[in-house]
């Protein structure tokens, strides 16, 4: 999966990074300071929307959007409520995640499409 997600944002983006696990992320995410970092909610060591909320306090300019298989309105609003502007489901990876990169570095929320609700106004 990994690669296919850099397959898919090299095509628009230079990626600078790529890790395996959200402890990885917060130490590596202090060296190079991407302009956008893409994570899943389902990672070892740290899960994403732990690593999410640590990155948010130690950088709360930091642009986050989530790449994950979870469907859920509880986790979709939990992923927003750490500051996240983007949720990406994993089966439109190739259509959504680089709309939602695009438009985290607008400093806009984007929401796959294909989700059969919309967040909470509190996420």
């Amino acid at each position: 999966m990994r690669e296919r997600v850099i397959g898919t944002l090299a095509v628009e983006y230079s990626v600078v990074g790529a890790v395996g696990d959200g402890q990885e992320l917060l130490d590596v995410e202090l060296r190079i300071k991407p302009d956008v970092v893409v994570l899943d909610i389902s990672m070892p060591t740290v899960n994403g929307i732990e690593a999410a909320t640590r990155l948010k306090k130690r950088d709360p300019q930091a642009k986050i959007v989530f790449l994950t298989v979870h469907e859920e309105p509880a986790l979709l609003n939990a992923a927003l409520a750490t500051g996240a502007l983007g949720y990406v489901i994993k089966s439109r990876l190739a259509s959504d995640l680089c709309v939602a990169v695009k438009e985290a570095m607008a400093g806009r929320r984007f929401v796959s499409p294909s989700l059969s609700f919309t967040p909470s106004q509190d996420a």
